[in-house]
């Protein structure tokens, strides 16, 4: 199995099943100034935690977690890739939602970031199981397309296409790139305006 190859995540699960939440709230713009994704983690939920002591993105017995269980439309708003960026450097490896904002669920399937919907109702079991037991064990199995936890399974969806890219590690575009590089530089030589210049 190739080292890009993304079949399951697991892990610890962090409930926040609340509707709409857009990628201000994610990363306030503010932080989007940073010449690199590096840190930005630390400002996941800023404004919200700040507001809300009981966020459970304040809540120690979360602060492990990598797979986020959330509501209806999570990442609507702007296009900033530094949302997901932000998710996956705090540790959020997967998004179990019922709906995600299109442009997100893209950024997310660039990013190696399992951005998978559930029904209402097995999104509020999960978050019950975790909230009673932040020790919890989840597992996200793109192949069987579901997700386990506490002795339950729910089935999960996620779009062929991001799948089969995740499954087979096709979704890391840069590495595809390098691995080819002979094949990249001997196409190159044959271009002319790369090449033909007079002396």
């Amino acid at each position: 199995m190739s080292s890009n190859e993304i079949k399951t995540v697991e892990g610890t699960g962090i409930p926040l099943v609340l509707d709409d939440i857009d990628t201000d709230r994610i990363i306030p713009a503010r932080f989007l100034r940073c010449v690199t994704f590096e840190g930005l983690g630390d400002h996941l939920f800023e404004d919200d935690r700040a507001q809300d002591a009981d966020h459970p993105f304040n809540q120690p017995q979360y602060r492990n977690a990598s797979i986020l269980i959330t509501g209806r439309n999570f990442g609507c708003g702007s296009s900033r890739e530094h949302a997901p960026q932000s998710l996956m450097r705090w540790g959020i490896r997967a998004i179990v939602a019922e709906s995600h904002a299109e442009i997100f669920f893209g950024n997310c399937a660039s990013l190696g970031i399992v951005a998978a919907t559930a029904d209402r109702n097995d999104l509020e079991t999960l978050a019950a199981l975790v909230t009673q037991n932040p020790d919890c064990r989840l597992t996200v199995d793109l192949e069987s397309l579901c997700v386990t936890a506490g002795g339950q399974s729910v089935p999960v969806r996620i779009p062929d296409s991001a799948r089969t890219a995740l499954i087979t590690g096709q979704w890391d575009y840069l590495s595809r790139l390098l691995s080819a590089q002979g094949a990249v530089t001997a196409h190159a030589a044959t271009i002319p305006y790369l090449n033909d210049f007079p002396d």
